[in-house]
């Protein structure tokens, strides 16, 4: 009735990513710890609802920032969670380092990270969004701007004029750089920590037991009560 047509995407977005833990668990057959899964809904809630509709990244200072801290940190658990898998397979044998999985830990966040800036990039360039937020900037440096000149730096840059027309009053506008290497740098950084931690579990499990709250294990026979529920209509029926 509004008319607010991004924002009921939105929100149907929202709905579905809220499925994701329940379809992995009953795909996969895996079982989320409830620390993890309750912290990837609050993720979702804080990047869909809270971020886009309620505008928190540009009202929040760091707000971005912050999940994508979150986000490096999960993936990097989701990556050695799949290694950890095969690694206590019986029907794959093979047996892996924990520098090894620690590097795969870390990879395959930054892979997730790399991928999704990718998106913001073609969002921005083939539907004119502005997922890649601008950055006011007041200080550029510049190693040649045209070729008689080899390099200069300028600063207590306070106006931008575009064809005539100040379009900043505050600073030069990054459209995007800016804003996708510190959220590669923070991703960065939350893969690094798991990663870091979960090479000092595998190496000593008993000491490091705090990881297992973001680590998913394979669904134990007692515990999937989908299968369970199928065998008791079938042995009703």
């Amino acid at each position: 009735m509004l008319g607010n047509y991004e924002n009921i995407f939105t929100c149907i977005l929202t709905l579905l990513l809220f499925l994701v833990p329940s379809f992995v668990q009953l795909t996969f057959k895996v079982e989320l710890p409830i620390f993890l899964e309750i912290l990837i809904l609050v993720f979702i809630y804080a990047a869909e609802i809270l971020g886009e509709i309620d505008n928190y990244y540009f009202s929040i200072p760091y707000w971005d920032t912050i999940l994508h801290t979150i986000n490096g940190f999960v993936c990097a658990a989701v990556g050695f969670s799949t290694v950890n898998l095969l690694n206590r397979s019986q029907k794959i044998q093979f047996t892996l380092s924990p520098i090894y999985m620690a590097i795969v830990s870390f990879t395959f966040s930054m892979t997730i990270g790399v991928l999704w800036e990718f998106f913001e990039f073609s969002m921005d360039r083939f539907f004119e969004m502005d997922t890649q937020k601008d950055t006011l900037i007041t200080t550029i440096h510049s190693a040649a701007v045209d070729e008689s000149i080899p390099g200069f730096t300028m600063e207590d840059i306070h106006e931008v004029t575009l064809n005539k027309e100040v379009v900043s009053e505050k600073g030069y506008i990054d459209i995007g750089l800016i804003d996708t290497m510190e959220d590669l740098f923070v991703n960065f950084i939350g893969a690094g920590i798991f990663s870091i931690c979960s090479f000092f579990y595998v190496k000593n499990q008993d000491r490091f037991v705090f990881i297992q709250n973001f680590i998913p294990k394979k669904k134990e026979q007692d515990k999937d009560y989908l299968k369970q529920e199928i065998k008791n209509r079938v042995e009703s029926d």
